[in-house]
């Protein structure tokens, strides 16, 4: 008998002991994850999103210069060292196996970087496999045809009537022509925006825990390749651009609110720091490499965090009409009409993928690109080329916004059904682990 006992504790020993040799591999492995991280920014000036660690680790970098062959050669060490972590170690704790299956991944897609900036040429779906842990679908033009045809119904124009229209003959021009009641005036944009932000948290707070001194600053830009853009500094706070090169209309209050805000990247960075980084000392948390599997989470989230924080269709119109509408000066009479077609040019939001896909593969042209996108999502042609700007600067990441957003709404909603509490309970969980799309995509 007190063999046996004596066999338990020895055992329990190992395990323990085992387990803590794992955690500090694994501590090793993130500084020196987030050091490389830094160090390939010096190459990319994209690639750092975001970093709030020790200053003197950015310093260090800046001086090192370290070469694309170096930082390639020490991240297959990292990979390396983390196969040899034996799950055992951390098969107890899914917070510990997510942690290594992050590094895994993280560390994976920045040797990709690596090889891409050492002029490795990837066909997108390979290269958003190799950055984002993921493959979006593809489409058809035919399958964007049925669409433009429901579209067509709904948008006056020649099409239809056959008669001339000052408008001209394109649903892109008859559909600008057609929302032009309502664009946000320049002047009134922030009162629209302040407005939009404010309601996104308070229905965030009244279901996430945030840290107490969180907050972010607006910032209004221009030739910008991005509608906004959240920075996030550290110590919970961020600075949130908007672009104005181009209208702003009025579904985009809430669209940018809730997604560079609240719930949105805000949130989720702010619940990263106060979660991995202070509580855990996961240090791997406190620099965000914008080309990574964490992308799409980042992205897929900021965009369901929008039916998170307005959970029905009729809940956010009730606010929009009485608030949103009113305060932008537009006749609110008409937003069931605007929405009814906002809800068919949801149904586009694959068509940019297809263009950066045939665009990236050399299939077709710049030109041909911004072509596409007028016919095929209903883009004007200054708003095509800002979106081409976009894919030939950040290629493959557009797959983070459309499938990173239906990855993360199968995954809540398979785990919360139709309950909105649980919906929030599911979301800030998400928020604040390590899970990446592999994980999203477990059955």
């Amino acid at each position: 008998m007190h063999r046996i006992f004596l066999l338990f504790v020895v055992c329990g020993f190992l395990i323990s002991s085992g387990g803590a040799q794992a955690a500090d591999d694994m501590n090793a492995v993130a500084e020196r994850y987030a050091h490389l991280v830094l160090a390939l920014g010096q190459h990319d000036p994209d690639y750092v999103d975001a970093f709030y660690g020790p200053a003197e680790w950015k310093t260090q970098a800046e001086k090192e210069k370290k070469s694309l062959d170096a930082i390639g050669a020490e991240a297959a060490e990292l990979i390396a060292t983390l196969s040899k972590i034996p799950d055992a170690a951390t098969s107890g704790d899914e917070m510990l196996k997510l942690r290594r299956e992050y590094l895994e991944k993280q560390v994976s897609a920045l040797a990709a970087r690596v090889r891409m900036l050492k002029g490795e040429k990837l066909k997108f779906d390979d290269e958003s496999r190799a950055l984002y842990d993921a493959v979006a679908p593809t489409f058809s033009d035919s399958h964007f045809d049925q669409i433009l045809a429901q579209l067509e119904a709904k948008i006056p124009g020649p099409s239809r009537t056959g008669a001339p229209s000052r408008s001209g003959n394109s649903l892109w021009e008859r559909y600008e022509n057609w929302r032009k009641p309502f664009v946000i005036p320049k002047e009134k944009l922030d009162a629209v925006f302040q407005a939009a932000i404010k309601e996104c948290r308070a229905r965030t707070l009244a279901h996430v825990a945030l840290p107490p001194d969180e907050s972010f600053t607006v910032e209004y830009v221009t030739n910008k390749p991005w509608g906004g853009y959240n920075w996030y500094k550290g110590n919970f706070h961020s600075v949130i651009q908007v672009n104005t090169d181009l209208p702003i209309y009025i579904d985009r209050a809430v669209d940018l609110a809730a997604h560079e805000g609240y719930p949105g990247h805000h949130v989720y960075n702010s619940l990263l720091e106060k979660n991995m980084v202070r509580d855990r000392g996961w240090v791997e948390f406190s620099v965000y490499p914008l080309f990574s599997p964490q992308s799409l989470v980042a992205e897929g989230t900021a965009n369901f965090g929008r039916d998170v924080a307005f959970p029905t269709k009729t809940d956010r119109m009730k606010f929009e009409k009485e608030v949103l509408f009113p305060a932008a000066g537009i006749d609110a009479s008409r937003a069931n009409e605007y929405y009814a077609v906002q809800d068919l040019m949801k149904q586009l939001d694959y068509a940019p993928n297809e263009a950066a896909r045939r665009l990236i593969n050399g299939e077709i042209d710049e030109n041909t690109a911004v072509q596409w996108l007028q016919k095929y999502a209903v883009m004007e042609p200054a708003r095509a080329q800002q979106r081409v700007k976009f894919i030939q600067r950040y290629r493959s990441y557009v797959i983070n916004y459309n499938l990173g957003e239906d990855m993360v709404r199968r995954y809540i909603e398979k785990r919360s059904g139709t309950d909105p509490e649980k919906r929030w309970s599911e979301f800030g969980k998400l928020l604040s682990s390590p899970r990446l799309p592999s994980g999203l995509q477990e059955k």
